[in-house]
């Protein structure tokens, strides 16, 4: 099943490459968050034709990053928004937030803020479906983390789940990203980091309930941690796409691998 999956998804997406992108709209908004109590910055890429309702993506960013890099990063991701015909929503998630909810930690109620939020704002002001059937949520490194942590805790919320890169078990990084300024250290407090990293937050996934799709570089310093995520979810039987291909943890990879988590996320919407 992986390899026919990915075929589908390489042939599709480098077929995309070939296209020039429409005319995309790019907007960037404010969104007022009342659990943070500031306005949050986001962009939200919408197809050049919209004749009805259509499924939305939530991307998320890394580890300092911030609500433009994708679009900046890679600007043919208005091709493939246009090639697909679905939203991308792309929020800004603070500079080390890691999408959790902090508990006394005003500034920091990410979990919060993308879950309830942004969904809220973005399907009061645009024409897009509101139903988990036609959400998905996916990042790259800290946002892959985001993603898979927020989309479990969240899957009334979210129908399918992605990550390229991500930051699926930190626990061998334990003085990296500031995580300790949110958790504490590891070896003092190694129940909250256990209950805050994605390898083991597994069991709580209902069965049949999320479409899953993990990609990684084989160059890259998270790959051991994302072939051992593949492996646990094999060993537990969730069903999954795992795709490994040559690459670092950098954004040449990253504007490959767009493109397969897009088709991965067309051929969800449209089953």
């Amino acid at each position: 099943m992986k390899n026919n999956i990915l075929h589908y998804l390489l042939v599709v997406a480098f077929v995309i490459v070939g296209f020039q992108s429409k005319a995309a709209q790019v907007d960037t908004v404010e969104i007022f968050s009342n659990s943070m109590g500031k306005k949050i910055k986001a962009v939200i890429i919408l197809p050049e034709k919209q004749d009805k309702p259509i499924p939305t993506l939530y991307l998320l960013h890394g580890y300092s990053g911030n609500y433009a890099n994708w679009i900046n990063k890679v600007p043919y991701i208005k091709t493939l928004v246009d090639r697909y015909n679905y939203a991308v929503v792309c929020p800004d998630g603070g500079y080390g937030s890691w999408y959790w909810d902090v508990p006394g930690d005003k500034n920091n109620q990410y979990e919060t803020f993308v879950s309830k939020e942004l969904v809220t704002y973005v399907e009061s002001q645009y024409d897009v479906c509101q139903n988990r059937e036609s959400r998905a949520i996916t990042g790259l490194s800290m946002g892959g983390h985001g993603a898979f942590y927020i989309g479990i805790r969240h899957q009334d919320v979210y129908g399918a789940l992605g990550s390229t890169a991500g930051g699926v078990d930190f626990r061998p990084f334990p003085n990296n990203w500031e995580i300790i300024n949110r958790l504490g250290t590891y070896a003092e407090n190694k129940e909250a980091w256990d209950s805050h990293v994605v390898m083991e937050m597994l069991h709580q996934i209902k069965p049949n309930s999320l479409k899953l799709f993990v990609d990684c570089g084989t160059d890259d310093f998270f790959y051991k941690v994302n072939q051992k995520l593949h492996e646990k979810m094999t060993y537990l039987n969730i069903p999954h796409t795992f795709v490994s291909m040559p690459g670092k943890h950098n954004w040449d990879y990253w504007s490959q691998s767009i493109q397969l988590q897009m088709a991965f996320f067309d051929q969800f919407f449209r089953n």
